[in-house]
């Protein structure tokens, strides 16, 4: 399988065969760096790592994995660069390739990395766009194969906001891997009727599911893996967070909710996550709106069921075989 030189910005973009090798790529690496296997077969390349949004996993991801891979890293926020400010983002990507062997974007719309892939001469990468998440999507695949053995017919639920990145990207990578999908929400928070075609489509090649519930118990029944994420992001008015709450309540992932799915149900999340008051987020929360636990119980977090913080890990293993596939000619 060679990627060598290929951007990877989103799931659409790769066949089932080249992300089912992205990760066998990383349970590889995963297994190399836990019995302590030197593999920095990228010495001497840098990276750049543009986040527009800030985040904990992705940062330390990429930085890891590049360390790991003997590669130099190089962080931009939002004041380091003049990105869509004093400079074009063409003018900023073409500059950028001329010093890195490759460049990770993590912000706002997907037609920022998009343009960036478009006058790049180095691959670029998505660390996450309003529409797309496919680096989290690799570790949750690679989460759920190690728990279950396997990704074709395994049914994931996705609980809550399906209209952006996290849940638009399962549906997608459901759809690749042919596996069932479904979002249980209101109606209105499913992902885009030209989405859900695209995904069909593509499901008719798989043998994937893909549909949609608005009843909770319904939908989750059987489920083997019930996903979910925060609900509003920071920064969104205040009568967002109302509305939103509202209606996204009834679809909090409960102990309830993971029984009615059964034993071998497995809890998932991006992270961050609002399950208890122990952040400033949360007690702002409980201040304006009275919830001690936001899209997901605390129970549900910390039960045996819960596997984030393996996924959590996964990042960092997941991207490490994306710049690997792309940075590394054959």
């Amino acid at each position: 399988m060679n990627l060598y030189g290929r951007d990877f910005l989103k799931l659409l973009d790769y066949t089932p065969e080249e992300i089912l090798y992205l990760i066998d790529l990383a349970a590889e690496l995963k297994d190399k760096k836990k019995k302590g296997i030197l593999h920095d077969e990228l010495k001497g390349k840098n990276i750049a790592l543009i986040f527009e949004k800030t985040s904990t996993r992705t940062r330390c991801s990429f930085e890891v994995a590049a360390s790991d891979l003997g590669m130099g890293s190089t962080y931009l926020n939002p004041t380091d660069s003049q990105i869509g400010k004093k400079e074009s983002i063409a003018d900023t990507v073409r500059v950028l390739a001329g010093m890195f062997d490759g460049i990770e974007y993590r912000g706002y719309g997907q037609d920022i990395v998009e343009t960036m892939a478009k006058y790049s001469k180095v691959p670029v990468w998505n660390g996450l766009t309003n529409e797309f998440h496919p680096t989290q999507m690799l570790a949750d695949l690679l989460t759920i194969r190690e728990h279950f053995g396997k990704l074709k017919g395994i049914h994931l639920v996705y609980m809550g906001d399906a209209r952006y990145n996290t849940g638009n990207s399962l549906m997608v990578a459901c759809a690749k891997m042919g596996m069932h999908f479904t979002a249980v929400s209101n109606k209105k928070y499913f992902p885009s009727e030209a989405l859900i075609k695209e995904c069909k489509e593509i499901a008719e090649g798989t043998g994937a599911v893909i549909d949609f519930c608005e009843d909770p118990m319904e939908g989750t029944k059987g489920a083997d893996v019930i996903y979910t994420d925060i609900w509003v992001s920071m920064g969104e008015p205040d009568e967002v967070w109302e509305e939103r709450i509202k209606d996204l309540e009834p679809y909090r992932v409960t102990m309830d909710i993971m029984k009615n799915a059964g034993d071998q149900c497995v809890f998932m999340h991006c992270l961050p996550s609002f399950h208890d008051l122990n952040t400033g987020i949360g007690k702002e929360i409980k201040e304006k709106y009275g919830l001690d636990e936001m899209e997901v119980t605390d129970e549900v977090f910390e039960s045996e069921n819960s596997i984030v913080f393996e996924e959590a890990e996964n990042r960092m293993h997941t991207i490490k075989a994306v710049m690997l596939a792309t940075l590394k000619q054959n």
